[in-house]
């Protein structure tokens, strides 16, 4: 079959409903400046469907860090890649700022989060090591599982029952193969919000060897005490061997960052191909993430909003009788019973009659049973704009449990 023919006669899971959704479920426009209220098709709309959880992405200082990083280096410098012509002081000064904040030895800014992962992984293993990882983890680390050339075991979700005989087996063939072992989980799960179970794996270390690496891409800013991340919150970042954190997140940027034992960081600046073979993270964007790196140290009141939003909303949504799963963090997941044609009436009906914004999930990113809308709070939210979203899903969840909603999919990208 020629590849186009293909591709017009199956457009993918999550392409199957394209003429449906595009420009309205998928693929939206949000418009204006980065705040709780934006235009989405010309009506204004409260918005939680931002990863902006410490409000720092239209914050007065960090607009004028990146305003001027922009105006002195243009979006070009530094040119070429960080091995050959991309490295500067700004660069290793996050870097170290970094390392000092997550209680790591040393780390290397990245200048992508998703392609770091992957690289992170292909580096880190070869053909004789074997990787363990939960079964919910983030496609980047998907990604990276496709280029290892040796056995991979997964376990189900948080299940540590399961994760231990996952590494019983892995153990054994190490014992044939002479590598080692590569345990691979989440910090914050950012579709459901839960937690990885960072203390009872760390705890096996005492049985078996092995190394973790946790991707931190939720937790980074918002877990923690100092909002070091998933591993403070528990109390065991020493444990975690290799940290990653992305800026799409707490820190409202683009880039990321890896943070180990200064070995292992060395290593890696010299073998991860994302940053080998790609340009190095524009200076503007590198003056940007200190800026933001310094204020999330330095402002702890930006955390402490933040949770107060999401405490206000997440115990006002379960008093009104919304199942939000097993979160533990901002990420608030609410979860109704319908399929893709309630979902995208519910959706609709939140946008155009209560004007809320928020993101839309079905099959097959969940069970075919199940909608779930996810809610990202902020702290540029106000307890008003909880009051305001509690009454409305309370009421969504009232007429859709009543079947008042239509089971078909309408074509509301008109």
């Amino acid at each position: 079959m020629d590849i186009f023919e293909k591709i017009r006669t199956n457009r993918g899971a999550l392409g199957m409903y394209q003429k449906e959704s595009h420009g309205y479920f998928t693929f939206p426009k949000l418009v204006g400046d980065i705040s709780p209220r934006m235009k989405f098709m010309g009506r204004e709309v409260l918005t939680w469907s931002l990863n902006n959880y410490l409000g720092l992405a239209s914050h007065p200082e960090v607009i004028k860090a990146d305003s001027e990083a922009a105006k002195k280096y243009g979006m070009a410098y530094p040119m070429g890649a960080r091995m050959m012509s991309g490295q500067t002081e700004m660069h290793e000064k996050f870097e170290r700022m970094a390392a000092e904040f997550v209680s790591k030895e040393d780390a290397y800014l990245l200048n992508y989060g998703y392609q770091g992962m992957v690289s992170i992984i292909d580096a880190l293993v070869d053909r004789r090591d074997i990787i363990v990882y939960d079964s919910e983890s983030h496609a980047c680390i998907m990604d990276g599982l496709r280029l290892h050339m040796g056995k991979r075991y997964v376990f189900p979700h948080n299940d540590m029952e399961n994760f231990e005989k996952q590494l019983q087996r892995a153990t054994k063939l190490t014992e044939k193969t002479g590598g080692g072992i590569l345990v691979i989980t989440e910090g914050v799960f950012g579709m459901a919000g839960d937690l990885g179970s960072l203390d009872k794996i760390t705890a096996l270390k005492k049985k078996y060897s092995f190394r973790l690496l946790v991707d931190d891409a939720h937790g980074f800013g918002t877990m923690g005490v100092t909002g070091a991340g998933t591993g403070e919150h528990f109390g065991v970042q020493d444990e975690i061997d290799v940290y990653f954190a992305t800026f799409a997140k707490s820190m409202a940027g683009i880039g990321g960052f890896v943070a180990s034992t200064q070995d292992v960081v060395n290593f890696l600046r010299y073998n991860l191909r994302s940053q080998i073979y790609a340009k190095s993270l524009p200076m503007a964007m590198t003056i940007g993430a200190i800026k933001r790196l310094e204020m999330l140290k330095s402002m702890p009141e930006l955390k402490e909003k933040l949770w107060t939003i999401v405490n206000a909303l997440q115990s006002g949504l379960r008093e009104a009788g919304i199942n939000l799963g097993n979160t533990e963090s901002p990420v608030t997941p609410v979860f109704l019973k319908g399929g893709i044609p309630e979902a995208s009436q519910v959706t609709h009906d939140l946008r155009k009659n209560y004007n809320i914004f928020c993101s839309i999930v079905v099959y097959p990113v969940v069970p075919r049973d199940v909608i779930m809308l996810r809610l990202i709070p902020t702290t540029m939210h106000s307890l008003e704009d909880v009051e305001y979203t509690v009454k409305a899903f309370k009421e969504i969840k009232e007429k859709l449990d009543a079947g008042f909603y239509p089971k078909e999919i309408a074509d509301f990208t008109k």
